[in-house]
């Protein structure tokens, strides 16, 4: 991907109608927000578990009222989606034999607050009754041997309130901590009211796989904004804005559709530095040392929070403030040390990203993965490491 923007002054105006030059940004304070943070146990309890789903990573949160700016209330439900997951039984401070990991699982919480009575686990089962993952890669590009990793997904308020997931394709290329590869992107389509295992659900491969001459590739859906009204935006503009990742120094790449346009993927647009042009070649880099999941939330002040790992794999959790959902975007922000939950020397942290639809009012809460490159191992001896903690950042409004 380039790194620099394209003059395009003449081109703004030969977009599509609905694709207006950008007006000038008034200069906002983009180094400096004043907060507190704290652990927030009880999040991380109710992912504690001993039986069934009882690790996995990728943790993103859809609230199914597609209001995504704000708290869920009491009968409202969220969706949560991970990535790798584990299912089994722990017995005896280890992993009883039959566990399973498999490449992704859902769950469903009731209400906004960790109940865990109030929490339901999903995922599929293959002709022996074994676990398996709930979404399986069935698309034009796919290959046997692919699975999926999910990202970002919302409510889209606009094509019958169905669920949209980023879902990437994986291969496994090679042996050891690091042996696979990210191959294409795709979108799995989830019709409103359906459950799990969804049965109907469409899968389109994408696009919004990138990769260039030096070998580096991303991919699209790291995160979503809505900023819409429907969806509880406070400076609403009627776009999806959707976030992409790429290359070894994590740079943040950002695109936008209207919600009716979702599927058609020659209307999207995206952000070359000045304004928003059709070639995803020519998108700018509008920050970088982010990780491959994050998330950006609008502040009560009308600035935006972008939320990241470091880097991608480091112990803090980063922030930079937004003049806007698409930048421009204010140094790194430490929010919190993750070191105190690296037990052993082989555990890693990565992937933070804030949940709205979970926090309370002035406040944002964040999850983070632990997981180990001695995987297998360090199951065996912490079998409860491999899942997301969360901790609470609240904003001071003075």
């Amino acid at each position: 991907m380039k790194k620099f923007a394209v003059p395009c002054l003449l081109l703004c105006f030969a977009l599509t109608p609905q694709i207006k030059a950008q007006t000038t940004v008034q200069p906002v304070n983009l180094t400096h927000l004043k907060f507190t943070v704290e652990p927030a146990p009880e999040w991380s309890a109710l992912l504690k578990r001993q039986t069934g789903w009882f690790g996995g990573d990728g943790i993103y949160t859809i609230p199914l009222n597609g209001v995504e700016n704000k708290a869920a209330k009491a009968n409202d439900k969220v969706l949560f989606i991970f990535s790798d997951s584990m299912i089994g039984k722990l017995e005896n401070g280890t992993m009883a034999p039959g566990y399973k990991m498999i490449h992704n699982s859902v769950a469903y919480l009731k209400g906004n607050k960790p109940v865990d009575g109030q929490m339901k686990f999903s995922w599929d089962t293959d002709k022996r009754s074994e676990a398996e993952s709930i979404f399986i890669p069935q698309t034009p590009q796919t290959i046997a041997s692919d699975y999926y990793w999910l990202g970002d997904g919302f409510v889209n308020q606009e094509l019958n309130n169905a669920i949209y997931i980023f879902g990437y394709r994986v291969r496994n290329v090679g042996t050891g901590a690091f042996g696979f590869k990210e191959v294409g992107n795709t979108l799995i389509k989830i019709p409103a009211g359906a459950q799990p295992p969804y049965t109907d659900i469409k899968q389109m491969d994408t696009p919004f796989y990138l990769t260039d001459k030096n070998g580096d590739i991303g991919s699209f859906g790291a995160g979503i904004y809505v900023n819409t009204a429907k969806a509880g935006a406070a400076k609403a503009d009627g776009y999806i804005y959707v976030y992409g990742v790429h290359g070894i120094g994590k740079a943040l790449l950002v695109a936008r559709v209207l919600p009716k346009d979702f599927e058609s993927f020659n209307k999207w647009t995206f952000y070359d530095g000045t304004c928003w042009v059709a070639d995803m070649n020519k998108a700018a880099d509008v920050t970088d040392n982010v990780s491959n999941e994050l998330s950006l939330t609008a502040l009560p002040d009308g600035r935006y929070a972008l939320i990241f790992q470091v880097g991608g794999m480091s112990t803090n959790v980063g922030m930079r403030i937004g003049a806007t959902p698409y930048g421009p975007f204010g140094p790194v922000i430490k929010v919190w040390d993750c070191k105190p939950d690296l037990e052993e020397k082989t555990f890693v942290v990565y992937n933070a990203k804030a949940h709205p639809s979970l926090s309370s009012p002035g406040e944002l809460l964040i999850s983070y993965n632990i997981n180990s490159v001695d995987f297998i191992p360090d199951l065996m001896k912490h079998p409860n490491l491999y899942r997301p903690r969360f901790i609470r950042m609240k904003i001071s409004s003075k």
